[in-house]
């Protein structure tokens, strides 16, 4: 393909898309156009490597353009397209009943959808219309995507300048049983949480948490809806984080691992009993590009790494070599990391300041590791490499914070 220099695809960014996000990038020092990539790494234009810790939330799970996904689309467009979505389709067939056999509890059915925001839209459509109530109840601080439903869930940062919002929504602060309890009640619909909150900055829950709200949505008649957008498909170690607290949901969505980073997906999976409302409306919910053929041919093949055993032995395997390192940086810097929070490969490095996420972003990219502050406690830096990461490539992001800490040291002093 005809390529651009760095220079000419600034320019074009800046004049056609979004100077805005340009300047923010410069100011990060993130001035990055991805060129070549190939498993955890992509290079610049100027031929600069980076590993990618960013992962664009779990897109990237199985790397970049990995070659067993490529095969299967490749071979997918031989002889298929997208599809008709009103047709009825022996390839959305076969990956709801996949993942029927992955999900926990008794889930058996699927919507798809292309994108996680359009996936919690649905999920919230589908438990007031299940419940004919109007009620939903989500995190302070989490996030479920930007689209109508999904941004009434989350912060006034991303919703204070598209009001007003659908009526309804309430939040809570995630891991306040209590404040939940009192909130939950006979006209709620649903509860929707992510397993950990990513964009609160990896806050891993109490052991008893999610046990807890599966009774008070239980006793309340309400739909409990796991978003493990980020935290699924073997991010924790496990195939679904909701695994480690024992608890099967209502309704669990997923979205961006189930690409391959090759092929948007998006899905909405839910418990039998919810079905009984899209048996009185079958089309009352449609996706043009949800479920295309294409792409239920490429998470077949992702479905199949992830859930390997060999591929979340791997993860926890690099999960405790990130452990070990970050004792060490810890160790080494109590002023300015005093907490760290890890499941498997989702991590989260809690500073003494707000300011220091924007300067971390800023020190890693210097340093070969694209990794990003999380929004709703910049704090918080998140570390979530590719899970197909290897030891030495652990050993160069644990290097690079190491650097970019001493560096933080400096400007603190």
């Amino acid at each position: 393909m005809e390529t651009w220099t760095k220079a000419q695809a600034l320019k074009a960014f800046e004049e056609f898309v979004s100077p805005g996000k340009l300047k923010t990038y410069q100011m990060l020092g993130m001035e990055i156009v991805p060129a070549r990539r190939e498993g955890s790494r992509l290079w610049d234009k100027d031929g600069k490597s980076y590993i990618n810790c960013r992962s664009s939330g779990g897109v990237f799970n199985l790397g970049h353009r990995p070659p067993e996904i490529l095969a299967a689309l490749t071979r997918a467009l031989e002889t298929l397209d997208l599809g008709d979505h009103l047709l009825l389709s022996e390839w959305r067939a076969r990956l709801a009943k996949r993942l029927a056999e992955l999900t926990p509890g008794d889930i058996q059915y699927t919507t798809f959808g292309v994108g996680g925001g359009e996936a919690v839209d649905l999920a919230i459509k589908l438990a007031r219309g299940y419940t004919r109530r109007p009620g939903i109840i989500s995190a302070i601080g989490g996030y479920h995507g930007h689209t109508g439903f999904a941004l009434a869930t989350g912060e006034d940062s991303f919703k204070e300048y598209f009001g007003p919002l659908a009526p309804g929504f309430s939040q809570v602060p995630f891991g306040d049983l209590e404040a939940l309890e009192e909130a939950v009640t006979e006209e709620t619909a649903a509860v929707i949480f992510e397993t950990i909150p990513a964009t609160l900055g990896i806050v891993i829950p109490p052991d008893d948490y999610f046990p807890a709200v599966r009774k008070i949505c239980d006793a309340q008649g309400a739909v409990l809806i796991i978003d493990e957008v980020q935290a699924g498909l073997g991010r924790t170690g496990r195939f679904w984080a909701i695994d480690e607290y024992q608890v099967a949901p209502d309704i669990l969505v997923l979205g961006k691992g189930l690409s391959g980073a090759l092929y948007p997906m998006s899905a909405t999976c839910y418990r039998p009993r919810l079905q009984s409302f899209f048996d009185q409306h079958p089309f009352v919910h449609v996706s043009t590009y949800g479920g295309s053929e294409l792409g239920c041919a490429v998470t077949l093949a992702v479905l199949d790494r992830l859930s390997s055993p060999e591929l979340l032995g791997h993860v926890n395997t690099m999960a405790e070599i990130f452990a070990k390192g970050l004792i060490r940086l810890q160790l080494n810097h109590p002023r300015l990391l005093i907490e760290v929070r890890q499941k498997g490969l989702m991590i989260g490095l809690k500073m003494c300041e707000d300011r220091l996420g924007i300067l971390l972003t800023s020190q890693l990219a210097q340093n070969g590791v694209i990794a990003m502050f999380a929004h709703n406690d910049p704090s918080v830096m998140i570390i979530m490499p590719p899970l197909i990461v290897t030891a030495e490539e652990v050993e160069e992001v644990l290097a690079a914070l190491a650097k970019s800490f001493q560096a933080l040291e400096g400007f603190l002093r």
